[in-house]
């Protein structure tokens, strides 16, 4: 089926807009303010035969919110406990040329969100794919960051133990472009921490809670400072974290030291010197060097 030929018989939205093509209809909604939606993701949650979301309790209090109600339609949840169950009926739907609509429980779909595997099975099988834009955290904190966002990396939440961890934060050192991480209020005391012994603490930041709800808060400083700053409070809500590249390269003798530390703990000393030589930009003969006298030294 393809994407840009959608049947001739296709149901037309609400208010005489575009048709609705048969395929599964991927929608944004709002991560705090529910006024936020798009008119396309309401003309969709209007029109689609089958509507899907990560949470249907939250779907459900969105669409009322806008004097929409699901009437006769299916509205069935789908999660990361139930994926491999519903993936199978979901596909049926839409090889028998339904519209299936996906909503997320907040922000964008994919973006830290289970509805990866159904659109990589609904790709598989040849279905039509569409996306109607909206609300995004990761976008929205870019944007109020005043960081550089001509180049940016989302790294999603950091893994939860404590060696994966450090090789996640070593190998994001060297990424050249402004980092982009999900945590939670629990946590977040605990990566700052490790961000400053692994990225730089001089590394300029911003950490961006409950955006576009009531209470709402960006705060912008090294991440040395930030670190500082938040210690004694007890924080709430969704936290998204955005780290600039800083000062200092990222390919500095403490970066390479970080790098090789990680390589060698996992790898041959040539596949470990290959490895991060392609990653930091730096010649081969520098890093085998360096390689060489960490494995010197006790």
């Amino acid at each position: 089926m393809s994407d840009t030929h959608p049947p001739t018989d296709a149901a037309t939205e609400p208010g005489g807009a575009r048709p609705i093509p048969p395929g599964l209809h991927l929608i944004a909604t709002p991560i705090g303010a529910a006024r936020d939606i798009t008119l396309h993701a309401l003309d969709l949650l209007a029109g689609c035969d089958l509507l899907v979301a990560e949470d249907t309790r939250s779907l459900r209090h969105l669409m009322e919110l806008h004097g929409l109600r699901p009437g006769a339609r299916p509205l069935l949840a789908y999660h990361d406990h139930n994926g491999a169950q519903m993936r199978p009926r979901l596909l049926a739907a839409l090889a028998e040329g339904r519209r299936v609509l996906y909503a997320s429980e907040a922000g964008t779909p994919l973006v830290a969100d289970p509805g990866y595997q159904l659109v990589r099975a609904a790709v598989a099988a040849g279905h039509a794919v569409h996306a109607a834009p909206g609300p995004s955290a990761m976008l929205a904190a870019l944007t109020v960051s005043g960081l550089p966002s001509d180049r940016f990396c989302f790294m999603g939440f950091p893994p939860s133990q404590a060696g994966a961890r450090r090789k996640f934060l070593s190998e994001a050192a060297a990424i050249p472009a402004t980092l982009i991480f999900y945590e939670s209020p629990r946590r977040i005391s605990r990566i700052l921490g490790e961000m400053c012994e692994l990225l730089g603490g001089e590394r300029p930041a911003a950490l961006c809670r409950e955006l576009t709800k009531r209470h709402e808060e960006v705060l912008r400083m090294s991440l040395t400072d930030l670190s500082s700053a938040i210690e004694d409070r007890t924080l709430r809500g969704e936290i998204v974290l955005v780290v600039g590249r800083g000062e200092k390269p990222a390919a500095d003798a403490d970066a390479l030291d970080r790098a090789l530390t990680v390589a060698l703990g996992e790898m041959r000393l040539k596949d470990a010197v290959a490895h991060v030589a392609q990653s930091l930009g730096l010649p081969r003969r520098e890093v085998y060097q360096a390689a060489l006298e960490k494995e010197k030294s006790p």
